[in-house]
């Protein structure tokens, strides 16, 4: 008898959290699909099961302990104890150094770094008891540097040593940790940075692709056909790894 084993993506509603979130579905897992709202996880969910799968939409502030934990809580629960978590939650609120507030400092840092910290030790326990889990964490290329991103690649820059000290910490109960750093991706969040530079989405990706190696723009499959490989059975032995998903060779 296969286990279905349940897996949680956070910022689960678009971009490259749906994208990841339907994989995982395809590949097996029962899916929760948390984002800020609930309703806006729903589409998403009806489309999993449209498809066959088993998914729960779940509404949960990542950077909220208690909402975390009460999430978390839900999908065990309803879903199954959750043994993969992708860390995928994240915003932007650029601006150069000297424009920035402490508060978009604060906004940005919040939700990628104390939210995948929350996320991971409110799973955790359920991961090292069933002496199996896979976490992956998204990076971004912009944990390289970036103009206009201090808060932004901070946090990414952070997510990676948060990954790497979780492998160290877990792995003796069979848990791996990886970190993903996606480069340019076709989504809402690129979709509105074009708009903010006052750029036609189109001009926008066809001037990031002149710049990229394989000579095209990413897409949200290109991250979720990564994480399925980080999560995989035979991906036991890979832990603690940053994998550059950029199109060319970013790190």
């Amino acid at each position: 008898m296969t286990i279905t084993r349940t897996a949680v993506v956070t910022g689960a509603a678009r971009g490259i959290g749906a994208g990841v979130a339907k994989r995982l579905a395809r590949d097996g897992f029962a899916v929760a699909v948390v984002d800020l709202a609930e309703a806006a996880g729903k589409p998403v969910v009806e489309e999993i099961e449209a498809g066959g799968g088993r998914a729960l939409a779940v509404g949960a502030d990542v950077a909220d302990e208690q909402a975390v934990q009460a999430a978390v809580d839900r999908i065990a629960e309803e879903l199954g104890e959750p043994t993969v978590l992708v860390n995928n939650a994240g915003i932007i609120r650029d601006n150069l150094l000297f424009k920035m507030s402490a508060d978009d400092w604060d906004a940005v840092v919040n939700v990628h770094l104390r939210g995948s910290f929350l996320m991971a030790r409110a799973v955790q326990g359920y991961m090292t008891k069933a002496g199996w889990g896979r976490i992956v964490n998204l990076s971004s290329t912009s944990a390289l540097g970036n103009r206009g991103q201090a808060n932004y690649a901070a946090a990414k820059a952070g997510l990676q040593g948060f990954t790497k000290t979780l492998a160290l910490e877990l792995g003796k109960f069979g848990v791996t940790a990886n970190a993903i750093a996606p480069g340019f991706i076709e989504t809402e969040m690129t979709a509105a940075t074009a708009a903010r530079v006052g750029m036609p989405f189109e001009d926008f990706t066809k001037a990031a692709a002149a710049q990229i190696p394989v000579a095209r723009t990413g897409k949200p499959e290109d991250i979720a056909h990564a994480v399925s490989f980080f999560v995989s059975e035979g991906a036991g032995f890979v832990s603690g790894q940053v994998l550059y998903v950029a199109g060319g060779p970013k790190a």
